[in-house]
């Protein structure tokens, strides 16, 4: 999945990677994780319509909450990394975990250069990142966290907030609407997500609604923006 975020019939930049079986795509694919489902075969017709809309536009809601540069960001679902690029441009060290090689690929070309680097995991587990022991100051999921289920919920958070350093904040967005065909994802309710990510200590620091960017009248948004208590 990705943090490329409205351009897509789904409303995102990129594919979930959420495994069945819990796990991740770690071997840099995302065949047989349901969340990327849909998502290698289109790449390259998916990749258009992630970059037809910008990071300031996705993020205009959220963006006042998040931290100044340089801050350790880590973009989960990054797509074909429009959100991570633009960070990095801000003076941002970013980690854009991608779980479908296709988009990666595409990332990688769009995107050239060493603020970006480029990690094929994905939720619930993010077993790569969790391995390495890097904390972040900055978490994104624009348009990720619909693709996990009600069971992989819970499990996703706690490996979010594991990976949030102290004072982090964490961003995400949460899609409300009819499925498209071909794609698996959930109308998650705020407070689900909200009630989730306290039990883990993190606190709602800003909540905002709005509508389609690209005026579907029966889609809409909530984005949440969590932060880590500082040590």
């Amino acid at each position: 999945m990705s943090g490329a975020g409205e351009g897509a019939a789904d409303g995102r930049g990129g594919s979930a990677g959420s495994a069945v079986n819990g796990g991740s795509a770690v071997n840099g694919g995302s065949a047989g994780y349901a969340g990327s489902a849909g998502y290698a075969a289109e790449a390259a017709r998916l990749a258009v319509q992630y970059e037809s809309v910008t990071f300031a536009e996705v993020h205009r809601d959220l963006l006042q909450h998040y931290p100044a540069p340089p801050a350790a960001v880590l973009d989960v679902g990054a797509g074909t990394g429009r959100d991570a690029a633009a960070l990095a441009a801000l003076g941002h060290p970013v980690v854009a975990a991608e779980p479908t090689a296709e988009l990666r690929a595409h990332g990688e070309r769009l995107h050239p250069g060493p603020g970006i680097r480029w990690v094929p995991d994905a939720l619930p587990g993010l077993p790569r990142l969790g391995a390495g022991g890097e904390r972040f100051d900055l978490v994104l999921l624009t348009a990720v966290w619909m693709h996990l289920d009600a069971a992989e919920r819970p499990a996703g958070m706690a490996v979010l907030a594991r990976l949030l350093a102290p004072g982090g904040r964490l961003a995400l967005t949460l899609r409300h609407g009819p499925v498209p065909a071909g794609r698996r994802m959930f109308d998650v309710p705020p407070e689900e997500a909200v009630a989730q990510a306290a039990a883990h200590g993190l606190r709602l620091v800003h909540r905002a609604e709005r509508a389609d960017l690209h005026g579907r009248a029966d889609v809409r948004w909530t984005g949440l923006v969590l932060e880590h208590p500082a040590d």
